[in-house]
């Protein structure tokens, strides 16, 4: 997915041209996202010790792999 399409933060789901995310990227760079960049529903999240999958009801299935 191409930056142009987050509109909003995929950790704490508000728009990313709300301040600045910083804190919010460097947790994404461990954790998996939380809220949909595109249109900002919470995803359903499941973690294994070696991969992620986040998927949104409207977007589909987003992982780490």
């Amino acid at each position: 997915m191409d930056v142009v399409d987050q509109v909003y933060c995929g950790h704490c789901g508000l728009e990313r041209s709300d301040g600045t995310h910083d804190a919010c990227n460097e947790r994404l760079r461990m954790e998996p996202p939380r809220y949909c960049t595109r249109c900002h529903r919470r995803m359903q999240v499941q973690v294994s010790p070696t991969s992620w999958t986040a998927r949104c009801v409207e977007h589909g299935e987003t992982s780490s792999t």
